[in-house]
């Protein structure tokens, strides 16, 4: 039996490879967004901080791997396919949910976030390394000062990468408050308090010195109304905890019942597990901390702006679970819980299939079109209107994965310089390979 479950773990960690490869390869732009700009950018520019939007964490991590010769875009794409492996060797190497993380990242969701050019490529190392910290501590193989050194080693280094790790900062120190009693609360609580101390000192030495305005220019409250959000959330949650399809259709249409339903029936099923399964002690605080990020990243939108929830967001809160829930389906089912992770590789192969572009032929024109026009080098600016008409925005997606000194501009008389771009001036000299499934 171990033999055969063997040769299929070493065959899901492969296909997972291959498949977060060709997730951006088979992707007209790469698999980036508008914030994969400002992280490109980020990391080209530095020393330079040309931003505190967000932390430098992911920006360094880019730049660090600029020094084996790839270019801002492909060192993105190594973190992530480094992040993947790390996760897999770490817990085969320390024997710590090692199946459950063979199926983790098999999953649809995860082996995009991994082809992703964002932060939560890089968070899910660390937030795996907080996870078996936080065991070690409250089984009691980490104690006093060494507990608590390395759980604020570990929320100091999830902060640097994400600012919403706040929020596991957060439930790491009410755990500890509610749980006082207990030999390790201290640990979490003084832990928590550290991380916080970091986070005042990152504000006035690091935020206010590069952007003194950045508080006040991104809280506004009521952004959104509470029947919007919490639409918002249970749709998030759905496509969050869909082991195989995780994007709705925006246009709408029957399959988004179809994908929000098998969400949320697993949503269910969860809670019936954890509920019928007793939790051991450190499962029981991964989930605590999870459902308080969860929780937080609710209410952050009422008066912080961020995109709507979505798996992306909360896989740094949806991971713990994730992993707790397997364990509980290998006690039921042993082997057959494989089977998820095939699936969810082949509804991914199918869906990047049917929506396939080729970013490098698209790479290829937009780095023609640079030379021609002497652009290639220098810093550029990217008109739009408004940073929502996502289908204008994704030129400069493009150009930034070939000239990452591109910022966006909403001013009209910017266009009149040589070095401000619009999807007009490219267009019409190039042709974009594109899905159909915009």
């Amino acid at each position: 039996m171990k033999f055969k479950e063997k040769y299929i773990q070493i065959s899901m960690v492969i296909t997972t490879l291959v498949m977060t490869i060709l997730r951006f390869l088979l992707n007209e732009k790469g698999r980036l967004n508008p914030d994969s700009i400002r992280y490109m950018r980020t990391a080209h520019v530095f020393p330079t901080i040309d931003n505190t939007t967000t932390p430098l964490g992911y920006p360094l991590s880019i730049k660090f791997f600029t020094i084996f010769g790839f270019d801002e875009f492909w060192s993105s794409k190594v973190v992530g396919i480094a992040a993947f492996l790390f996760i897999v060797f770490f817990a085969w190497k320390k024997k710590f949910y090692f199946r459950e993380t063979i199926i983790l990242s098999a999953l649809f969701s995860f082996l995009s976030i991994y082809s992703y050019t964002m932060s939560e490529a890089l968070i899910l190392p660390f937030v795996f390394l907080f996870l078996y910290t936080s065991m070690l501590i409250i089984t009691g193989k980490l104690e006093k000062w060494k507990a608590v050194f390395y759980l604020s080693l570990a929320l100091i280094a999830l902060y640097n990468v994400r600012y919403s790790a706040l929020f596991i900062i957060a439930g790491t120190g009410l755990y500890g408050l509610i749980f006082w009693k207990r030999k390790y609360s201290l640990s979490f609580i003084i832990s928590a308090a550290i991380g916080c101390i970091f986070i005042v000192l990152y504000k006035f030495l690091f935020i206010d010195y590069f952007n003194a305005d950045y508080v006040k220019t991104f809280l506004e409250t009521g952004l959104h109304p509470t029947s919007q959000l919490l639409v918002e959330l249970l749709q998030g949650l759905c496509t969050t905890f869909n082991p195989f399809i995780h994007i709705a259709n925006p246009g709408g249409g029957k399959i988004n019942y179809i994908i929000y339903g098998i969400g949320f029936v697993n949503i269910l099923l969860i809670i019936y597990l954890f509920i019928k399964k007793k939790l051991s002690d450190p499962e029981f605080f991964y989930v605590f901390v999870s459902v308080i990020g969860i929780i937080c990243s609710y209410f952050i939108q009422y008066f912080y702006s961020v995109n709507p929830i979505d798996y992306r967001l909360m896989a740094p809160f949806s991971l713990p679970i994730w992993i707790v829930y397997f364990r509980k389906l290998f006690q039921i089912f042993d082997l057959k819980v494989y089977v998820i992770g095939v699936l969810s590789l082949l509804s991914g192969a199918a869906f990047t299939w049917l929506s396939k572009g080729n970013y490098l032929e698209n790479r290829k024109e937009i780095t023609q079109f640079l030379k021609s026009e002497k652009l290639d080098k220098v810093p550029l600016q990217f008109f739009i209107i408004e940073e929502k008409d996502l289908e204008k925005i994704q030129v400069a997606e493009l150009i930034s994965t070939v000239n990452p000194q591109i910022s966006l501009t909403f001013k009209p008389e910017d266009t009149l310089k040589r070095t401000t771009l619009t999807r007009y001036k490219v267009l019409q000299k190039i042709s974009i390979d594109k899905n159909k499934y915009q």
